[in-house]
């Protein structure tokens, strides 16, 4: 067999990287791929290998894999009637250059170690990967709202995707069912195309329907300056001074009252990230509808934070996910998200939001409370294993965009949906505004720079293609140097993306106000995505291209 890699092409720029029994019309072609070399598949006892079964097929047993043509997609369909299915995995073989450089992106949000960097053995890309060579970018992804869980790795002389069907911990038990596991997409740089382009337009390849804001969003949130010691009067205050500061009146600004609102738990009481019932208001609060009427009557729109899976601390031990490492605290009961009534009731908080008259909702926590993980520890695997849901038919990727789509028509077009520690891939489509990095920080700015500028420069390319980008706030508090949050804030508001402001009433004075004014006044309208111009060479980028202007800052 044939082993090509970076061919020059007539009239065409070197191709990144090319693999045995590549797929290649012209530049620009979209699919790269062709079968893979190898197909093996885990039940929970280790690796077998399937045999090429026909054309496109592989299998072991009653194990099959399909792969067929979708359009500019290969999608890749898994049947195993008995056998607990654990992951299948694909493999192409391929030689990388030494010179190549990788970018990946994370499974829900990013912790500030995004970076174009040599290939490194045994690393997991969620989702999507690309490879430049400084000539051409070649970028291999699936499509969103897969129906697996999805990472790509590379080895000395393969490119691999793995498609995690796990339910909870084991394999998944799909009986008679077919499973539609991913669509595989690729592309290639076109000619004069930069990295960050192609990046960009790969993305709308991935997700070829988002659900975007009608406006640009924008506003204020409570939690860098309260953090969850907020209240009724903390609000309106905090709203009515940050109100006179918006001058758009076609696009009105948002505040958004953060974790501490609801009723507290008997077991965890002022503990604000954990509540007994987010469809009741705690002392400090009162009422809800109340509030968000007064929110309006300060010319801004009403939003709210929950976090769905919180169950109550007397809740019936039938409706509680199982408890696993991360997840076993008995003070913080989970609910399980395979069980029909746990959906309808997290449903009903969004009845009940609408009422009140909310018109943006902030969920936060889901895939930690589905996994007992954080992205940053999803190493090994994604969750622990030996355990699962309730329901054991459907894979992690399905029960959670169960529960992602339980809360969209929840919502309904009333209420725009900001999803925070979400899968990124999954709730693309669903969601108006996701959540793409760890916090910021109203006490620390290495903490901002560190997490706030590294998702907004590597997760740009997602804006406006999968959702709307939020690199998290501007903690705007007397513990952070002003000339730093000053650049933060110019970076968010003319990035295109969402602007969150997290003002603490005290250390607002008159620069504050004339940047925040000036601030507003950008983040209210379209701006195209900004870019960051030295993201292959710098993890914090320095020079950017922000509303087609150059501008460069100082991250300290």
């Amino acid at each position: 067999m044939q082993r090509r890699h970076f061919l020059q092409l007539s009239g065409a720029a070197s191709i990144a990287v090319l693999l045995d029994r590549l797929t290649y019309a012209a530049p620009g072609s979209a699919l790269l791929l062709t079968d893979p070399a190898e197909v093996w598949m885990d039940s929970g006892t280790g690796q077998v290998k399937l045999s090429r079964t026909g054309s496109s097929r592989f299998g072991a047993g009653e194990v099959e894999v399909v792969l067929k043509s979708a359009g500019n997609a290969t999608a890749v369909f898994v049947s195993s009637p008995r056998q607990p299915l654990c992951t299948v995995r694909l493999v192409w073989k391929h030689r990388l250059a030494a010179s190549s450089q990788v970018l990946g992106d994370h499974w829900e949000r990013s912790y500030g170690d995004l970076q174009w960097k040599p290939n490194s053995a045994g690393m997991k890309y969620p989702w999507y990967v690309l490879l430049n060579d400084s000539a051409t970018t070649a970028c291999f992804g699936v499509k969103t709202a897969p129906n697996s869980i999805c990472w790509w790795e590379l080895t000395a002389d393969t490119l691999e995707l793995v498609l995690d069907t796990r339910s909870g911990g084991d394999g998944v038990v799909l009986g008679n069912r077919r499973l539609h596991a991913a669509d595989i997409v690729t592309t290639q740089s076109k000619r004069g195309e930069r990295p960050f382009q192609t990046d960009h337009r790969f993305c709308g390849m991935m997700c070829e329907k988002p659900r975007l804001p009608r406006q640009p969003v924008y506003g204020i949130n409570d939690w860098y300056f309260a953090y969850g010691n907020n209240s009724f009067d903390l609000i309106r205050t905090s709203t009515a001074q940050m109100a006179e500061l918006a001058s758009d009146s076609n696009n009105r600004p948002f505040s958004v009252i953060d974790a501490g609102w609801a009723v507290y738990s008997p077991e965890l009481p002022g503990d604000g990230s954990w509540n007994d019932d987010f469809s009741k208001p705690n002392d400090k609060f009162r009422d809800m509808h109340r509030l968000a009427d007064e929110i309006k009557r300060t010319g801004m729109r009403p939003g709210l934070w929950m976090r769905p899976l919180c169950a109550r601390h007397d809740q019936k031990a039938n409706r509680l996910a199982p408890k696993i490492p991360g997840r076993d605290n008995p003070r913080n009961p989970v609910l399980d998200p395979t069980i029909p009534e746990n959906l309808a009731y997290i449903r009903h908080y969004f009845d009940l939001y609408k009422a009140w008259g909310y018109e943006l909702v902030k969920h936060d926590f889901t895939t930690y409370d589905i996994t007992g993980r954080w992205g940053f520890s999803m190493g090994d695997r994604i969750t622990p294993a030996g355990w699962s849901f309730n329901n054991r038919h459907q894979t992690n990727a399905e029960i959670m965009l169960g529960l992602y789509r339980t809360i969209r028509k929840g919502a309904g077009d009333g209420i725009c949906v900001l999803g925070c520690n979400t899968m990124s891939h999954l709730s693309a489509g669903l969601f108006e505004i996701c959540r793409t990095g760890d916090d910021t920080s109203g006490k620390d700015w290495a903490r901002t720079r560190k997490m706030g500028v590294n998702t907004l420069a590597f997760r740009l390319p997602q804006h406006g293609k999968f959702y709307a980008v939020d690199a998290d706030c501007v903690g705007l508090t007397n513990d952070v140097p002003w000339e730093k949050n000053e650049q933060w804030l110019r970076l968010l508001a003319e990035s295109g993306t969402p602007l969150f402001i997290s003002a603490q009433p005290e250390a607002i004075g008159a620069p504050q106000k004339s940047a925040i004014r000036q601030a507003f006044a950008n983040a209210a309208k379209a701006l195209p995505p900004g870019e960051p111009l030295d993201w292959m060479e710098n993890r914090l980028p320095v020079k950017w291209k922000l509303n087609n202007k150059l501008v460069t800052f100082d991250w300290g």
